[in-house]
């Protein structure tokens, strides 16, 4: 794998391993409301659904860097980075257009990456 595509799905790990700290630990701190614009009471309230989202963004971690680790991740790189992607889109229309930018746009910069290697 090229050293830029490593970055990128590198990236794409980190912004997953951040979204999970976010979601499962900080949602209901200063910060974690401040990012996400909850009130207090809405961030307490949500606190288990956004800890499960954390949750799954934690995996889509996992699973991209073991396709990184693995002698042949290809296919597993390409599916946890087009799962990203229809996450980020659907994330996109029914929350907040942002996820767009912050959550499909680097997978498919990294998906595109991986595949112009090919």
């Amino acid at each position: 794998m090229s050293l830029l595509t490593t970055i990128a799905i590198s990236i794409v790990i980190l912004l997953h391993v951040l979204f999970l700290v976010l979601e499962m630990f900080l949602w209901n701190t200063p910060f974690g409301r401040k990012t996400f614009g909850l009130s207090a009471d809405y961030a307490k309230q949500s606190a288990p659904l956004a800890a499960n989202q954390g949750l799954y963004n934690g995996f889509l971690a996992a699973g991209l860097l073991w396709g990184m680790i693995s002698t042949d991740g290809f296919d597993a790189m390409v599916f946890f980075l087009i799962c990203i992607i229809i996450a980020g889109i659907y994330g996109a229309i029914t929350a907040k257009r942002s996820i767009l930018w912050i959550q499909a746009l680097p997978a498919a910069i990294a998906l595109s990456l991986l595949f112009l290697q090919q």
